[in-house]
């Protein structure tokens, strides 16, 4: 998928560690790099990137998702951009890359959790029709906050 310059495309090993720098500056409890290197192996799990072409050197990649794909559902483990790319588009290029591969492997639902104080995560959601259903409490380690669970119901095709 590209859109302007940028495009999404599958992660690869090469790129972790653009992925672990985005990932440090946007978490106070970032994943590991082993985590990557597992969902990577996983059958089920679906890393992307979005990648921006510079000139004269390598492409440079300024955001990322993980979600996994089991039976009907999509579920959207995270989303992040550096933060000198955000408010570029980048989240939004990967949640249409996403509502593409669910509507395409005919999922019937995509879940996710949110910080419940990401309130510029939440109203992204919300503007892809997302609804929150429900808190998980103290969810996050790193300082106990809950988890909103949001969720999004996509209609059924034949």
């Amino acid at each position: 998928m590209s859109v302007g310059s940028a495009y999404v495309r599958a992660m690869v090993h090469e790129d972790l560690p653009a992925v672990l720098a985005i990932e440090t500056e946007s978490h106070p409890a970032p994943w590991t790099e082993r985590i990557f290197v597992e969902e990577l192996a996983r059958e089920w799990a679906r890393l992307m990137v979005v990648e921006m072409p510079e000139r004269d050197v390598e492409p440079l990649v300024v955001a990322f998702c993980n979600y996994w794909l089991v039976a009907d559902e999509l579920h959207l483990l995270n989303i992040c951009c550096a933060v000198e790319h955000r408010r570029q588009g980048h989240a939004q290029r990967l949640m249409e890359y996403m509502l593409e591969v669910a509507r395409s492997r005919k999922c019937r639902l995509i879940t996710l959790e949110v910080r419940t104080s990401n309130t510029g995560a939440i109203a992204m959601y919300e503007r892809y029709r997302f609804v929150g259903a429900g808190v998980r409490p103290r969810y996050y380690s790193d300082n106990q906050e809950d988890a909103l669970v949001m969720l999004l119901h996509l209609p059924a095709t034949d």
